[in-house]
């Protein structure tokens, strides 16, 4: 019960980070907001998949799907600092 307790508190708070990051992003216009926001999303998805994977019975593994989910969001921030910024 703990464990799935952390687990939906962990997407929530990534997801409350990137809704907080692309507000900030709507009202200064800063580029890397919105790749930070795209990756918080993203790592919202990850948990989420998190808890499908650990917390509940399922009959096929999901930790190749969630780590790549991981990958892409980590991968949109990577990007968003490196080439978009000055």
């Amino acid at each position: 019960m703990l464990q799935q307790t952390v687990y939906v508190l962990c997407a929530a708070t990534s997801l409350a980070c990137a809704w907080l990051l692309m507000r900030g992003y709507r009202q200064s216009a800063v580029r890397l907001l919105f790749w930070s926001g795209l990756c918080f999303f993203g790592l919202a998805a990850e948990n989420a998949l998190l808890f499908v994977d650990l917390a509940t019975p399922v009959w096929f593994d999901l930790s190749l799907p969630r780590r790549l989910t991981g990958l892409a969001a980590l991968s949109l921030l990577v990007y968003g600092l490196v080439w978009d910024s000055k």
